[in-house]
């Protein structure tokens, strides 16, 4: 199963963590357009992701929910009816909720550098270090907490589990936007 070590933090700084991000990929970043709705599953995780241009992927994935840099195993399949495998999904397994964001991508080596918009919960950073087949965690953690120097993130911004758990708890504090 392909894995990668990953972070999320809060982003108190937009501008200056856009401009870090666009420096070290050399490039303006992809915008992209998601709609992730999750699926109730006895364990991990399973989202179908809607890129909102009639594709979409569906991942499941397993993670700590722990803050710093943690290892992600995942499996992803791509489809072209997000929209009837969201519905099939639902009757079979049930909803969690949804969550929609606008990301910008950027590059930097072997890491993706998302800058997320999140509806109803604000902006946010998350890096994905894609492991090769011969690293291991250390050398995931080693440049994720390279990144995070880099880009000017600070320990206690980041954050532990999926935005989907933060709507989640909004909700249940009365937050619900």
């Amino acid at each position: 199963m392909p894995s990668n070590v990953e972070i999320k933090a809060v982003l108190r700084d937009l501008p200056y963590l856009t401009q870090r991000a666009q420096e070290l990929s050399g490039s303006d970043g992809t915008v992209i357009r998601q709609q992730d709705t999750f699926f109730k599953v006895p364990a991990g995780r399973l989202k179908l992701r809607d890129f909102q241009d009639g594709t979409g992927q569906l991942i499941f994935y397993e993670r700590p929910d722990t803050e710093g840099p943690k290892l992600s195993n995942y499996s992803i399949t791509p489809t072209n009816d997000p929209q009837g495998l969201v519905k099939v999904l639902t009757d079979a397994l049930g909803q969690v909720g949804q969550v929609k964001k606008e990301r910008r991508l950027y590059m930097v080596g072997q890491t993706r550098v998302h800058v997320d918009s999140v509806e109803g919960l604000g902006d946010f950073m998350e890096l994905e270090v894609v492991m090769k087949e011969q690293q291991n965690r250390e050398e995931g953690v080693e440049i994720a907490n390279q990144l995070m120097l880099d880009l000017g993130v600070k320990e206690e911004d980041l954050i532990d589990g999926a935005y989907m758990d933060l709507l989640l708890k909004n909700q249940q504090n009365g937050h619900a936007q």
